[in-house]
């Protein structure tokens, strides 16, 4: 077994290799606002001067050093409360979009990429109750059918 000790704060240590990074494709919308992000990056970065700490982080304060997790979940919570959603994990997105994924019958396999799961088993296993619910949905449709066949 092999273990390892550092002084960074957890947020920056890195929990998994190289192999979990990936290109993923993102919808218009979210390149728009990343593309927004980065010009007000670049005048913060402008602005700091020689104080620019380059984190390597897309997200970060505005000198650039990395945002804290604590942070990061006020800021969320309070964008949750002003929406009138009730709250949740930041990580819960992920599991949001992957299940809005499944419910508009994306491939299994599809979500296992996006997600970077090493084995699909984990995705079947995470997200089984959503399948469940679809396979349910599915009889469902097939049981209205046979009831009511289509006229010629």
């Amino acid at each position: 077994m092999r273990t390892e000790t550092t002084t960074q704060p957890r947020s920056q240590q890195t929990h998994r290799g190289q192999s979990s990074e990936r290109r993923i494709a993102l919808p218009t919308e979210c390149l728009r606002s990343l593309e927004q992000h980065r010009e007000r990056q670049a005048q913060e970065r402008e602005a700091a001067g020689a104080g620019w700490k380059a984190s390597g982080y897309v997200f970060t304060r505005t000198d650039g050093s990395p945002i804290e997790g604590a942070t990061l979940t006020r800021h969320f919570h309070a964008l949750l409360r002003r929406a009138a959603l009730r709250r949740i994990r930041f990580h819960d997105l992920r599991h949001s979009a992957a299940t809005l994924l499944l419910e508009q019958g994306v491939e299994l396999v599809v979500i296992k990429e996006l997600l970077g799961h090493a084995h699909i088993g984990v995705t079947a296993t995470v997200y089984a109750h959503v399948r469940l619910r679809l396979q349910r949905d599915a009889i469902d449709l097939l049981s209205n059918a046979l009831r009511s066949p289509a006229q010629p």
